[in-house]
């Protein structure tokens, strides 16, 4: 789904970029050599594509350490572009970023999220700007409200005063005020407040993403720990799911203001989609359904977790909501992008997940997850 990638010279010398975000950076690159502010020489378009010519973008990622982050990152650097990389981490937590730009090309920055003079630093120089600042669940430092709407609002703003025309701004499919999930409500209120801040901002909406990092599958994948039993509230099956991949095939357009629609071609039921999983893990599957209350208390010990919890009750809801359909927004195959279904890429997420024996066993011994058009 969801790598983004901005081209400012002409598709005839660019590198091919496979990722559903490059979508939206390609936008904001489209129109970057005519910036208000007065360009550095850095900035100016040359060589021949690649890391080490230059794209002419220079791009501020917020939230580039996490899981959609990386693949953002690489697919910028791979066109020769300018990165800033605001953090809060720790230095080990930035190595893997640091191969992928050329010397010079990646900059990383302390920053505090609540200092506004620190946001406005770390944008002064860029004319793209992109948020994919997000946490799957709470702390007593930072709640959802803060990273998705306070943190987006005040990055927009500082982008708008700074005169930059390109921001991106990472929602969520299922963002809805009614959410009974706490993250998808404050996803919805951040979109309005990083429209009413910057009204020509790009909003991806993508479903649940997919990867060799993810959360998602990975989490269904390691349930297997906990008894091979799998809860699933109604046995998953008053639930549908359209997962997107990290990363498509094709992108071969620019980009517009607006929302984008990020899903896979399929839709499955949750119960037929988890099946699939252990199917390619070589895996038994054992569904129980859980009622919610109970689903919740249980979820509330792991949630307790001085560490990244595995599961909260917040995100028992939020997988176990449906997709939402919008027939009248723009999806991939609008901006020209081909997305990987969840039956070619599977593979490369799951075998870890494999005993040795079934370790190159093929893929087409798992029969594939029934869709559903509803």
């Amino acid at each position: 789904m969801a790598t983004v990638a901005l081209v400012s010279r002409p598709a005839s010398v660019l590198p091919k970029i496979s990722s559903s975000c490059s979508s939206a950076i390609q936008y904001a690159s489209s129109v970057s050599t005519v910036q208000q502010r007065k360009l550095h020489h850095a900035l100016i378009p040359k060589g021949k594509g690649g890391r080490s010519s230059s794209s002419g973008i220079a791009a501020t990622v917020f939230g580039a350490t996490g899981f959609l982050g990386r693949y953002v990152v690489n697919r910028l650097g791979r066109i020769g572009s300018q990165i800033i990389i605001p953090h809060r981490c720790d230095q080990y937590d930035i190595m893997y970023l640091r191969p992928m730009g050329d010397l010079g090309q990646l900059i990383f920055m302390e920053w505090d999220a609540r200092d506004k003079d620190s946001i406005k630093r770390a944008l002064e120089h860029s004319n793209v700007v992109i948020n994919l600042v997000g946490r799957e669940w709470e702390t007593r430092n930072y709640r959802f409200e803060d990273v998705y709407v306070t943190i987006p609002q005040q990055i927009a703003r500082a982008a708008r005063e700074a005169g930059i025309t390109k921001f991106i701004h990472m929602s969520h499919l299922n963002a809805d005020i009614t959410s009974p999930s706490k993250y998808l409500r404050n996803k919805a209120v951040g979109e309005t407040a990083v429209r009413d801040e910057f009204p020509d901002a790009v909003i991806m909406k993508p479903s649940e993403m997919f990867g060799r990092e993810d959360k998602f599958f990975n989490h269904y994948a390691n349930m297997r720990w906990f008894g091979n039993a799998i809860p699933l509230i109604a046995l998953g099956k008053k639930t549908v799911k359209q997962p997107v991949h990290v990363r498509v095939k094709y992108l071969n357009s620019s980009i517009f203001p607006g929302c984008f629609l990020l899903f896979s071609p399929n839709r499955y039921l949750l119960h037929d989609l988890v099946e699939y999983i252990y199917a390619v893990a070589h895996r038994p599957f054992m569904p129980y359904p859980l009622p919610r209350p109970l689903y919740h208390l249980a979820s509330r010990f792991f949630s307790m977790s001085p560490f990244e919890p595995w599961i909260t009750p917040d995100k028992v809801d939020r997988f176990h909501t449906t997709d939402m359909k919008y027939p009248g927004l723009p999806g991939l195959e609008d901006l020209g992008i081909t997305a990987s279904t969840v039956e070619q890429k599977a593979i490369e997420i799951l075998r870890r997940h494999r005993r040795f024996r079934y370790l190159e066993a093929d893929l087409n011994e798992a029969k594939p997850a029934k869709t559903v058009s509803y």
